[in-house]
């Protein structure tokens, strides 16, 4: 067999040749080495600059500036580009270009929906796969991360420090397609809560909460770990609503 990564024909330095697979033998099944394209590079990171509040919402993407900044040719970025329109990221109007997308009342409702949807599912896949230890220790993490910042609670870092733990669960559930949801709503909920600093004037109450829904999943509660996850989304998106955007 040619040994992967050897031209055909030469084996590796140091080895004596195997010769053929013993008859009767199939050979091993390997996952196959995925490449991400230019287009989902760009993508990437458009999404990350969106997500951090580096292309605040309602900001034109000029594809010449951006071309040049990302040191990419055209083709690649329109194709990243269509990639965040169609997942609402940005929208085109029509003679005037590309703009990152607004997050109007009913959108940021919406969002905190499909996040609620989202992270029950997985919280009750991480249950059901009898995950839960290894979950919370995930969770505890993201938390301590967040503890570390109390001194900052409106914080960019004190944001993706929360955004990690939710992300972290639903990782947890080891289901891509949950996985590939989340990762573009976590996107829109960093938006919304960059335009007004975050939502927390403290961060005693955002450590309490985020903590017992990790005390629930490592107890393996399901009843409970949902209720206070549900009761978190709705406070988040209430605090959203009373916050108002940052002036």
């Amino acid at each position: 067999m040619t040994a992967i990564g050897q031209p055909s024909g030469l084996e590796p330095s140091g080895l004596e040749p195997s010769g053929p697979e013993p008859s009767g033998l199939e050979p091993p099944v390997l996952e196959p080495v995925v490449r991400e394209s230019t287009p989902a590079l760009i993508a990437r990171t458009l999404r990350r600059a969106i997500s951090g509040g580096v292309f605040t919402p309602g900001t034109q993407l000029g594809e010449a500036a951006l071309a040049h900044s990302l040191g990419v040719s055209r083709g690649p970025l329109r194709e990243a580009m269509q990639r965040l329109t169609q997942e609402g990221l940005l929208v085109s109007h029509r003679n005037r270009g590309l703009f990152v997308a607004e997050l109007a009342p009913e959108s940021v409702e919406d969002m905190y929906l499909l996040r609620t949807t989202v992270e029950t599912a997985a919280l009750a896949r991480v249950l059901t796969l009898g995950l839960g230890g290894e979950t919370a220790d995930a969770l505890d993490e993201a938390v301590d991360a967040m503890a570390a910042l109390a001194d900052q609670p409106r914080s960019a870092a004190m944001v993706a420090a929360d955004l990690d733990f939710h992300h972290a669960l639903v990782e947890a559930a080891r289901s891509p397609r949950l996985s590939r949801v989340h990762e573009t709503v976590l996107v829109e909920t960093s938006m919304c809560l960059h335009a007004m600093r975050g939502t927390y004037s403290d961060a005693e109450s955002r450590l309490a909460e985020h903590r017992a829904i990790a005390d629930a999943v490592r107890a393996g509660d399901p009843d409970s770990a949902r209720s206070l996850l549900i009761d978190h989304m709705r406070d988040g998106l209430e605090r959203v609503r009373t916050s108002g955007p940052d002036t």
